[in-house]
């Protein structure tokens, strides 16, 4: 088994880094691969299993001895990660992400000398294809907005908040990410996470958003349907107006047309795959 760890230092806070992973043999060395190469010296690597039955564990097992099985869902597996972890930080990963090298050390100096409790990370969409390039160009307008999601906190404020609703599949990131919020006052850092979306399928695509459907409605009957954060994370105006003109945004709408004809033609697709299945 290798070391994932560096040389730790004695001003380096331990930050614990949680992937979730089922049958992910084909993402999971390269997601380890970019945590290894962190610029940043003091990491643990926990990895969350939801009972594969590829060859996910057994490529892990290269790289650390703290692989854990649990499930069914991903709020389960990031509260287990949370509970055993001994970092003074938290972030948590998709096994098909990768982690830009500067990522934690970005994060670290952010909270350690900002005194910050939670972080937004970038997102950058990353596959074959020209969908997936208007995914990513729809996914930069999101960065730090209320329907992004913190991914890197203070293991004392996870915990304070009561981590993941385990009842929640979909939306238990937003659901985290207000909790953060209603007490603290996340920051972002520059450098990105790269989510591998491999070849797009419209189809896959638009089963996952529906699979997710029915948390949405229980997220919102959580908050209640009122909620003006949930009016804006669901709500027409919002999504297909609202993000992606703020702040000036809307400019890149229009440096790149071709982009944001198909940012619209998926959130389109999205809406009419919602209602069709209400």
């Amino acid at each position: 088994m290798q070391n994932l760890h560096l040389i730790k230092t004695e001003n380096e806070p331990l930050v614990s880094v949680i992937v979730t992973t089922k049958n992910e043999e084909k993402n999971i060395e390269n997601c380890i691969l970019s945590i290894k190469n962190q610029t940043y010296p003091n990491i643990e690597l926990i990895i969350v299993d939801n009972f594969s039955t590829d060859r996910t564990v057994e490529i892990a097992k290269k790289y650390t001895e703290n692989i854990f099985s649990k499930g069914n869902e991903r709020s389960v597996q990031r509260n287990h990660g949370a509970k055993v972890a001994r970092g003074k930080y938290l972030i948590y990963l998709d096994a098909d992400m990768i982690l830009s090298p500067n990522v934690i050390q970005q994060c670290v100096t952010k909270s350690e000398f900002g005194l910050i409790d939670a972080i937004y990370i970038p997102e950058r969409i990353i596959g074959q294809g020209l969908w997936i390039k208007i995914r990513d160009f729809e996914r930069s307008f999101y960065t730090g907005t209320v329907v992004d999601a913190v991914r890197f906190v203070r293991k004392e404020l996870f915990f304070q908040v009561g981590g993941f609703d385990e009842n929640l599949v979909g939306p238990e990131d937003w659901d985290f990410d207000r909790k953060v919020r209603s007490i603290s006052r996340p920051a972002v850092i520059v450098a990105p996470i790269y989510h591998n979306e491999g070849r797009f399928n419209l189809t896959r695509y638009l089963k996952k958003k529906v699979y997710y459907a029915d948390g949405i409605r229980k997220y919102a009957q959580k908050w209640g349907d009122a909620d003006l954060e949930i009016a804006k994370q669901i709500g027409f105006g919002y999504r297909f107006f609202g993000i992606f003109i703020e702040n000036g945004k809307w400019k890149r709408l229009l440096r790149y047309p071709l982009f944001t004809f198909g940012l619209y033609f998926l959130r389109l697709g999205v809406a009419i795959a919602y209602l069709l299945n209400r």
